[in-house]
């Protein structure tokens, strides 16, 4: 088990928001707070940087930019926390990190011009 406990600014997330306006500011504070976590994950053997870190957490929040539902938002952010925890505790493997940063697949050609480009037959 591992001496690292995450701060009392991820911790206090974890209860429900009482009202609307708490669940729109708790996206935005976990962020700040996961953010500030990342001096842990680095503790793995792990080939990223923390600047490489926070530009990934800033594209997932993003991702997720457009969710209006409250509930939706709390799933999010609880399952955002679970994912941090698991990493901070390396409760998760190095493998599990890097799959976040997956290439992306581009897709393939589908008119003859941009096949002919491309080199497909």
């Amino acid at each position: 088990m591992s001496n690292i406990s995450l701060s009392a600014n991820v911790r206090e997330l974890v209860l429900l928001p009482v009202n609307i306006w708490l669940s729109y500011k708790r996206p935005t504070s976990s962020y700040n707070a996961y953010s500030a976590e990342f001096q842990y994950v680095i503790d793995y053997d792990f080939p990223k940087s923390v600047e490489q870190c926070r530009a990934k957490l800033r594209e997932e929040f993003l991702k997720n930019a457009n969710v209006q539902d409250i509930r939706t938002m709390d799933m999010l952010v609880i399952k955002g926390q679970m994912e941090l925890k698991e990493t901070v505790e390396i409760w998760k493997q190095k493998h599990g990190l890097m799959a976040f940063w997956k290439p992306t697949v581009e897709p393939k050609p589908k008119d003859f011009l941009s096949k002919f480009l491309d080199g497909h037959e």
